[in-house]
């Protein structure tokens, strides 16, 4: 069975940093992405960031790009993404999720809707 957990959220200030854990058990997909989501109260779910195994690709949101980062340990089947210079509007659910690749080559999507295993959330709040 395949399980996603994720770790890592809680409170901090603007300015502050948290590193985000996605910790994938039960996989035996040798091509497979994991993405990071998001959705704060009363907004759609966002797409922040993915990284692929199959070809090492990433993604960022535009809103993430240059504070966050995302790096993946496949020995541990671990993805992390570090979040600095946050700010309120980074406050929300954050889940992770994976997406079963069709083969070598194929890099990750941004899209929740390609992603076929997701975790339980874990809240980030970010105080201004």
């Amino acid at each position: 069975e395949v399980q996603l957990q994720a770790s890592g959220g809680g409170l901090v200030q603007a300015g502050g940093s948290l590193r985000l854990s996605c910790a994938a058990s039960g996989f035996t997909f040798d091509d497979y992405a994991i993405g990071w989501f998001r959705q704060a109260p009363g907004k759609e779910r966002e797409g922040v960031s993915c990284i692929s195994s199959s070809d090492s690709g990433t993604y960022y949101a535009d809103s993430v790009k240059g504070r966050f980062t995302i790096s993946s340990d496949n020995a541990k089947k671990t993805v992390y993404l570090q979040m600095n210079s946050l700010k309120p509007e980074d406050t929300a659910v954050y889940h992770c999720a994976a997406e079963v690749l069709h083969g070598p080559g194929y890099g990750c999507s941004r899209l929740g809707d390609e992603y076929d295993y997701w975790g339980q959330g874990t809240q980030v709040t970010v105080s201004s």
